[in-house]
């Protein structure tokens, strides 16, 4: 099972005590993915469909809680694809449909129907816990969540851009920082720090969801800090393993050409030190040397000799 299709199972068990709530959970999902009709008799009709079991499911639970109200409910089978199917959950009692419209302020007191059945009545989304839910039935109804193992992303989709801004001024409004991006037709209010996505799912109260990945965020992190100290200090190895052969080579084309003889005493011992030892770090040449000197000193005394040893190539032709 996916990690998006766990969150959502998680979220359809989350079902607020709060009428109020309720009542911006099923607004939520009604704009998103609700389709009102009227009859020439001038009566209504509200028909929610979707792919995800888990939305039906809340759908319903929803309206048997608030309004004590139970949808005619028909499952239709993909004519290409055998595990898909759509729930078609439909009421059709005029009453209840006014009922269920007028609750959610998707229909006015004079009956007019609130155009893309935006939420616009901000009596129903006013209070912090009512935000929590309408998100949550927002999320439900066209959300997704990336597998954190492969990435960070959380987005959910509306098919109008007045919904995309009232969704993603929703999320905003508890300090994250969503972003909109259009795609095809298609108005998607999204996420990409996985920081804020822990919180977008503190959010929707779906705690299980945030605790794995917060689990799988902290040992991500864990194995990059790890990487990166790994890579630096394999970087710092080679290059004091390139340094220590640079130096070796010099010495002994000093050696070679020249001899120690013409070097200052403390070059000479330099010099012989490093041919003796040459896996030594600075620090311990340094503690070797009589009397001893600091990195810096051993340092100093090696660059002299590769001064020394680019000098006579030069004079030697081999430069």
């Amino acid at each position: 099972m996916s990690f998006n299709r766990d969150v959502k199972n998680e979220l359809k068990n989350v079902v607020p005590s709060a009428r109020h709530c309720q009542l911006a959970e099923i607004a939520a999902i009604l704009s998103i993915c609700g389709i009102v009709s009227i009859s020439t008799y001038d009566t209504y009709e509200i028909e929610v469909r979707t792919e995800n079991s888990a939305v039906a499911d809340k759908y319903n639970k929803l309206l048997r809680r608030c309004f004590h109200i139970v949808p005619r409910v028909l499952v239709r089978g993909h004519s290409t694809n055998r595990k898909v199917h759509t729930y078609i959950q439909t009421i059709d009692d005029n009453e209840e449909a006014i009922k269920i419209l007028k609750a959610t302020k998707l229909m006015g007191h004079d009956g007019d129907i609130k155009e893309q059945l935006l939420v616009n009545d901000k009596v129903l989304i006013q209070r912090s816990c009512c935000k929590r839910a309408f998100l949550r039935g927002c999320f439900l109804a066209t959300g997704s969540i990336t597998d954190p193992e492969k990435g960070y992303h959380f987005e959910i989709v509306a098919n109008d851009s007045e919904k995309a801004e009232q969704i993603k001024a929703l999320i905003n409004g508890f300090l994250l920082d969503a972003k909109i991006v259009v795609r095809k037709n298609y108005y998607v209010v999204y996420l990409k720090e996985g920081a804020q996505i822990v919180d977008a799912l503190n959010i929707m109260e779906a705690h299980k969801g945030l605790m794995e990945l917060e689990n799988i965020r902290v040992m991500k992190e864990m194995r990059n800090k790890v990487n990166r100290r790994v890579n630096c200090e394999t970087a710092n190895i080679n290059k004091t393993v390139s340094a220590a052969v640079r130096q070796l080579e010099d010495i002994r084309y000093i050696k070679e050409h020249k001899g120690f003889s013409n070097l200052s005493e403390s070059l000479r011992q330099m010099a012989e030190l490093r041919l003796r030892e040459p896996d030594a770090p600075l620090k311990d040449l340094g503690q070797m040397l009589n009397p001893p000197v600091g990195k810096s000193g051993v340092n100093h005394r090696l660059r002299k000799l590769s001064n020394i040893a680019n000098e006579l190539r030069k004079s030697n032709g081999d430069i």
